[in-house]
């Protein structure tokens, strides 16, 4: 994996040179809108969390969000994602509406979850964002299962599912792969690895720090990826979606990103130098594709600052939903414990 130190280097002579266009001008334009609506959100939720309108666990999205938007982009409607607890981005990138999201954060009856999940578990079955959870790898296995389910009704859909580094520890991953390979199940498996898990850095946890290596144990197809740069995000995704929709299985996707905040909103931090994250924030995941746009003529500043300040009253919108929509009756907390069976049953 490179070093910090070479990856910024690399960004900065690549910041000199005119960058080149590999796809139409509405994917740049998606990406960058999807990316910057995904960033101006978050940064709002941890305002909020420290004046203390967002409680609970809290754990921002920020530096990632080429890895949700680099997958929407290569995906298609009716495949499925699940992910871990950080959860805000990805179903802002499908396009769930912010104030349901925002809503939900605030604990609120009009949230996406109706106030019962909060930040960790979000979920829109009707973009085919299956949560959000917040048990550590817990998604993993479910994240097949739900592979296991499109195989098996025959569709041609896929699941993607997101993880940490600090995940690919569980048990559950390597139960989950070995199953996935064996039963060729349609699934991309993508680990965010931003390096630090909830605090301590990979190579202090792990004997192995390439981690898309831990799909060798398995025969699974696997590959390291600039989690970074939005378009190599679309590339590896855009072949592993052929794979899995191919009836060749699963892929492992090591997506090498950087998170510019904390693990949670209580994290200090102190793992980690302020020059470190600053020479990060050089390969910024907006920027890079800003500098697209602009290199190739696909918009101008003046069009770009048009779409920062929709997306700005777009977020500040969603606040005002939040902050005045009902909380839950109390009646609530025993409702959507237990599904209605869809099935004839006999009882005794």
């Amino acid at each position: 994996m490179a070093t910090v130190s070479e990856g910024a280097a690399k960004a900065k002579s690549n910041g000199a040179k005119k960058a080149k266009a590999s796809y139409p001008r509405e994917t740049y334009m998606y990406w960058y809108e999807s990316m910057q609506l995904m960033r101006k959100f978050e940064e709002k939720a941890g305002q909020l969390y420290g004046q203390q309108k967002i409680r609970g666990f809290c754990h921002l999205y920020i530096g990632q969000e080429a890895c949700a938007a680099g997958a929407v982009s290569a995906l298609e409607k009716g495949d499925k994602y699940i992910t871990a607890y950080r959860d805000h981005a990805h179903p802002l990138a499908l396009g769930t509406s912010p104030n349901a999201v925002m809503a939900e954060l605030f604990a609120k009856a009009t949230g996406i979850s109706k106030g019962k999940g909060g930040s960790m578990h979000i979920f829109d079955k009707s973009v085919g964002f299956v949560g959000g959870h917040g048990i550590v790898g817990g998604q993993i296995p479910l994240g097949a299962g739900i592979a296991f389910a499109e195989k098996y009704q025959g569709t041609k859909n896929l699941c993607i599912c997101y993880m940490g580094d600090g995940a690919v520890r569980q048990g559950a991953l390597h139960e989950a792969f070995n199953m996935a390979m064996l039963w060729k199940l349609p699934v991309i498996f993508c680990i965010e690895n931003n390096g630090y898990a909830m605090g301590t850095s990979v190579s202090r946890t792990s004997n192995v720090t390439d981690l898309y290596t831990l799909g060798e144990a398995y025969d699974m197809p696997a590959e390291p990826v600039n989690g970074m740069d939005v378009e190599a995000v679309h590339d590896a995704i855009s072949r592993a979606a052929d794979r899995a929709r191919s009836g060749e299985g699963p892929t492992l996707l090591e997506l090498r990103t950087y998170r510019y905040k904390g693990h949670s909103m209580s994290d200090p931090q102190k793992y980690r130098t302020r020059e470190e994250v600053e020479q990060w924030r050089l390969q910024d995941p907006i920027e890079l594709v800003k500098k697209t746009i602009l290199d190739n003529k696909m918009a101008t500043e003046e069009d770009l600052n048009a779409i920062d300040e929709k997306i700005k009253e777009q977020v500040d919108e969603s606040v005002r939903f939040a902050e005045e929509s009902p909380y839950p009756d109390p009646s609530e907390a025993f409702k959507d414990v237990y599904a209605e069976p869809n099935y004839p049953f006999i009882m005794d």
